[in-house]
């Protein structure tokens, strides 16, 4: 841009100073070599820098943002700043070297906090660890240490700014003096060095602020790291006691019975089983032990099966499992308390007869030079992407689907012991993923304010509602109420990023899931799917990462992990293994299994540190009772191979039905001439809604604009049944439902609704 460009753009920043919570201004930003750096609005919040074109864009259009605490500050020359993260970079420039200065000290104050943020929230699980009184007054007497210098650094600071602005009046006297032109000009230099001076030095105070708050934060968790090492010591100690007493006994065993070699299987069982009992050294290890892998970034651990009698001892004592056997096995030998299993919830057989079947997909090819030619000389964002790649679901639709075994958290309701009832909503965050497994196209993306309600009220007590709400960046709301005891709700943001072979799909937003009677309310996000073989290859999809479900009524938590595939593992393809543990930390179950067949749960009975894994860590061995099926999943329908390999609930979700809301996702065209099989006019429609929801967009921004210039506020695009409140238990400000959509429907008024097909 020209020097005459950038000076009759005013780069001055209507904001706070640096240091608080949100800072804006303007700034010039490269944009590339035919326009160069080109005036934009930024605005510094909650650790993200965005940019918009104007004012007004902050609205509704956000033209891009970069997270500072992942990002890389530097300054190049005595205006620009460059911003890296990751394969971003931004190229800025300040109008001035002060607001240079002002912006950067900004941005450096607004990563440290970012930092700390994440940092705090990764420590905030294992904050009770107790440490010894000597080590804590030792730390509390170098934070005070610490608060004293700081304490100094303010006096220094104050003084500074004292003796800084009397320098600056001076130098304002001098400037009113008649002196000669080059005089004048070394002065106002002077002025502005001043002022750099006072930012740097509140800059400073700033960062030792920060600092104090850091060293906070890492004290506790050198006491917890120094805590855990006394404990492996002690523990390390206690097993090599155990060992040589074992190893004692064993050799006591084997001179006092040499015969042993020559005896029978059956009377070396039942010798070796009488001697152990003279010894009181009962064991309850049998053949039947079951290894799992280290889990990252928890404790180890290895399950052991109990031997029948004590499963039999301790069954009476009203010890909690998951029901075994095949999925109707429910009540048969549980451990489950009786209310589990009370069969007043059963469902009531379906009052309507659901589709069971969808037209074949067609055999069409797919020509890539075909969809290639017709994008040549449109803009991308423009470019329509076929059907071909997609399946005739919104994801709206895929989003409900998670309710496909409702019936868990039916059952978990009835639940008087929150861990049990913590197995059967783990078992139900697995089950979500069951359906994606061989589902590799991609579903429909929902226009702003499109909508789609599962109503099963009659036939299994829940009602659900999904819209979308946003659309730039895209997000859905859901909502769920079921008559059997719970309610669940959800706001998810899809952020991908492509790998070069592969396309990393990571869902954001909490959901959570509340129960009437108990109050107990569970929150957990989903992990990351990855789409592999994008550009060569058959698609495949996997599941990776790991899920924490908090109780946050009890404080009662589960941590289950999710495998990667890996050619060159010898575990189970989709594995996934789980620890439930009460408040305190103790673990009471054990759930294995993989996210796309079934998932066991088993009874803890007793743990204890065992030896060392192949890493060097110390695992902890959990002897449990026999393994209770949890969730099973339901075979794929008949034909499905043919059907997009839908289940049988999204066989029934595009099946028409009276008096839904005129946004539903079953009345938009393009997706039903999909299913259909009717691909090409498919793509006429979708190109066609496409182009209509750039219109409305367009006629959006220009009222902002409008708005703006006139002076009035501009409320910008808000959700039909949905609206933003701040969750107290997350703090994130999340979309929940607002209600008014099944009523409407009984009036059969759905006049609000607007016409986005």
């Amino acid at each position: 841009m020209s020097e005459q460009g950038k000076g009759s753009a005013s780069a001055s920043a209507a904001a706070p100073a640096p240091g608080s919570d949100t800072y804006k201004g303007w700034l010039f930003k490269w944009t590339n070599y035919l326009k160069g750096y080109q005036r934009r609005w930024f605005v510094l919040s909650n650790g993200l820098l965005s940019y918009y074109r104007t004012q007004a864009e902050m609205a509704h259009t956000c033209r891009g943002t970069i997270n500072l605490a992942t990002a890389h500050i530097d300054t190049e020359d005595a205006c620009n700043i460059v911003l890296s993260s990751g394969g971003r970079t931004y190229h800025l420039k300040a109008s001035t070297e002060v607001e240079r200065q002002r912006w950067v000290t900004a941005l450096e104050l607004a990563k440290a906090k970012a930092i700390r943020m994440m940092n705090d929230q990764s420590d905030d699980s294992g904050d009770e660890e107790p440490t010894s009184q000597s080590d804590r007054s030792e730390i509390q007497g170098t934070l005070k240490i610490l608060v004293s210098k700081l304490d100094d650094l303010s006096t220094c600071n104050d003084l500074i700014a004292k003796h800084g602005a009397a320098l600056q009046r001076s130098l304002s006297e001098l400037e009113g003096l008649k002196v000669s032109v080059e005089g004048g000009e070394k002065i106002k230099a002077v002025n502005e060095r001043a002022t750099l001076f006072r930012i740097t030095s509140n800059a400073m105070i700033n960062a030792c602020r920060d600092f104090l708050d850091l060293a906070e934060t890492h004290s506790r968790r050198w006491q917890r790291a120094l805590q855990y090492e006394r404990e492996q010591r002690t523990h390390l100690e206690e097993t090599i006691e155990q060992l040589a007493k074992q190893h004692n006994s064993l050799e006591r065993a084997w001179r006092e019975a040499p015969t042993l070699v020559s005896t029978p299987p059956s009377a070396t069982t039942n010798k070796e089983e009488s001697g152990r009992q003279h010894k009181e050294e009962a064991s309850d290890e049998d053949e039947d032990t079951e290894y799992f892998d280290a889990m990252e970034d928890s404790t180890a651990f290895i399950t052991v099966t109990a031997t029948e009698n004590i499963q039999h001892r301790r069954s009476q004592s009203n010890l909690s499992g998951a029901s075994g056997g095949q999925p109707n096995d429910w009540n048969q030998d549980n451990h489950m308390s009786p209310t589990c299993n009370d069969v007043a919830g059963k469902e009531l057989k379906p009052r309507r007869q659901r589709r069971t079947h969808i037209p074949d997909k067609p055999n069409y090819s797919l020509n890539l030079w075909s969809i290639m030619k017709n994008c040549i000389g449109k803009e991308l964002s423009k470019i329509p992407m076929p059907v071909n790649f997609n399946e005739p679901l919104s994801m709206l639709q895929r989003l409900s689907e998670d309710l496909e075994y409702h019936e868990l958290l039916d059952k978990a309701a009835r639940c008087d012991s929150s861990l049990e009832q913590m197995c059967l909503v783990a078992a139900f965050s697995i089950s979500s993923y069951s359906t994606t497994v061989h589902r590799t196209a991609k579903p429909f993306n929902p226009l702003l304010g499109e909508t789609y309600e599962l109503d099963r009220l009659e036939e299994f007590g829940y009602r659900s509602l999904c819209e979308q709400v946003s659309h730039h960046p895209p997000a859905a709301a859901h909502h769920v109420f079921s008559q059997r005891g719970w309610t669940l709700w959800q706001e998810i943001t899809i952020a991908s990023k492509f790998r070069g072979k592969y396309l990393s799909i990571m869902p954001l937003g909490a959901i959570h899931l509340q129960f009437h009677s108990s109050g107990n309310h569970y929150v957990w996000r989903k992990v990351t799917s990855t789409v592999h073989n994008i550009i060569v290859g058959k698609l495949w999809i996997d599941q990776s990462g790991d899920i924490e479900i908090v109780n946050h009524r009890t404080k009662e938590t589960c941590q289950l992990k999710f495998f990667p595939y890996s050619y060159f593992s010898r575990e189970v393809p989709r594995k996934v293994t789980g620890v439930v543990a009460d408040n305190g930390g103790q673990a009471h179950y054990i759930l294995s299994g993989t996210w796309d067949d079934k998932i066991e749960s088993a009874k803890i009975v007793q743990s204890s540190r065992g030896g060392g894994g192949s890493e060097g860590k110390q695992k902890t061995v959990y002897q449990t009772l026999s393994p209770k099926l949890l969730w099973k999943k339901y075979p794929l329908p008949e034909n499905a191979e043919n059907m997009y390999y839908f289940s049988a609930l999204a066989l029934t979700l595009n099946e028409e039905d009276d008096g839904v809301g005129l946004t539903d996702s079953r009345l938009r065209p393009d997706q039903k001439l999909m299913e259909e099989g009717r691909w090409d006019e498919a793509n006429s429609e979708k190109q066609r809604l496409e182009e209509k929801q750039r219109a409305v967009r367009r006629r959006r921004e220009a009222e902002a604009t409008d708005a703006l210039d006139d002076g009035r506020e501009y409320e910008g695009y808000q959700p039909l049944w949905f609206h933003q409140r701040r969750d107290s238990i997350t703090g994130e400000t999340n979309f929940v439902y607002k209600g008014g959509y099944w009523e409407a429907k009984e009036r059969h008024d759905w006049s609000m609704c607007p016409d986005i097909f």
